[in-house]
């Protein structure tokens, strides 16, 4: 049986997951895969965890989609690049 979810921890992953567009369980995999590095596996720690790495990127340049329009502008120009499938 499934262990019922913190809610705190599933909003902070769920942030997670906006500001990097990725998936909820990619972000939650990346927490938990941090955590485990760490040797910590309770929800508190992985709490802190996940607040910390949502801290660090918006202390970042915090425009990823921008930066990710100039990278598709400046691929524009290669031979290899597909504007449409």
């Amino acid at each position: 049986m499934a262990s019922i979810q913190d809610p705190v921890y599933v909003k902070l992953c769920a942030q997670l997951a906006s500001k990097l567009s990725i998936s909820l369980a990619s972000a939650r995999r990346q927490v938990d895969q941090a955590a485990a590095k760490e040797g910590k596996r309770d929800v508190e720690t992985r709490r802190l965890l996940v607040q910390s790495m949502l801290d660090a990127l918006n202390q970042g340049d915090g425009d990823h989609a921008a930066t990710l329009d100039e990278l598709l502008k400046d691929s524009e120009g290669d031979s290899n690049f597909i504007l449409e499938d």
